[in-house]
């Protein structure tokens, strides 16, 4: 399998300085697409991604999910649910999701005690994943989203070797910088692979969850690196989008950097992110 060089991850300028004991990888070893144990595993999941989400695909599982018709559930009996889910797009772990959860929650509270609201994107930005529980596969949950519908920039990862199969990579309509959309449109008018981020944001604003904006935006695109870390499709942002930018940079430290084999014990904080819970969006949420 040949791995193209995507080159070092601007991400590194937003690490922040956390006191998290990480003694189990570097920070310059996270994201790192050229190799390691599970690369094989995690190229595979990019290149069925990169070949199947065209323009047409998204509007259809806008139209399979959005309706949040599929099931009923408390958001704790959600991300519990991620026991069952190791996210086979993530180099960096190999354990399942609801240990992420709780890690990048609790990042979050050391350094942002004041803001609950914050704590609780951190806990709940990947329960969205709970598609592939149901039947979806994971190219189509998890992974770094991009806009369909215009050029796929290279930014996004693997750009140089997978997308040779996507129709929408030789559709003229589509393969210009801004295909169907205006320049400066804002994100709120483009639409992004299918994934995790936005269904969950579908779901938490169905249920009209009270989340501020900020928090909502940091859900629908931390998984968009190629906007947020590498400065791609900025042509496509309006004020509002530049206005969240460092909202969702700031999200991304702790969605990367708290990635441990030290595992958290979610029995003892589960109480604690529970209060928040019922805060922001309470009872039964539909799905």
């Amino acid at each position: 399998m040949r791995v193209v060089n995507i080159g070092p991850d601007p991400s590194l300028a937003y690490r922040p300085i956390l006191d998290l004991e990480q003694k189990d990888k570097d920070k310059t070893e996270y994201r790192n697409f050229e190799s390691g144990s599970l690369i094989d595993r995690v190229y595979n999941t990019y290149k069925l991604m990169h070949t199947n989400q065209t323009l047409d695909f998204v509007k259809q599982k806008h139209s399979d999910w959005s309706g949040c018709g599929h099931a009923q559930m408390e958001v704790m009996e959600a991300v519990i649910s991620l026991d069952q889910l190791v996210d086979e797009s993530d180099p960096d772990v190999d354990f399942p999701n609801s240990y992420h959860a709780f890690q990048t929650a609790e990042g979050i509270r050391r350094e942002h005690p004041h803001k609950d609201w914050f704590q609780l994107v951190g806990l709940i930005h990947d329960i969205g994943k709970i598609m592939a529980l149901s039947g979806e596969p994971q190219w189509a949950v998890v992974g770094d989203t991009f806009p369909v519908g215009c050029r796929f920039q290279n930014g996004i990862v693997f750009r140089g070797s997978t997308f040779a199969d996507n129709p929408d990579d030789k559709n003229p309509a589509y393969n210009s910088e801004c295909g169907i959309y205006k320049p400066n449109c804002g994100l709120d008018n483009v639409l992004m692979s299918w994934g995790h981020d936005e269904y969950l944001y579908r779901v938490m604003k169905f249920n009209k969850c009270t989340i501020p904006e900020e928090g909502l935006y940091m859900i629908r695109f931390h998984s968009f690196y190629p906007w947020h870390s590498h400065g791609d499709y900025m042509h496509l942002c309006d004020d509002k989008d530049m206005r969240m930018i460092p909202w969702v940079r700031e999200f991304n430290k702790f969605d990367l950097y708290t990635k441990t084999t030290e595992l958290p014990d979610i029995e003892k904080l589960k109480p604690y992110y529970q209060s928040l819970i019922d805060k922001y969006c309470p009872g039964v949420l539909k799905w």
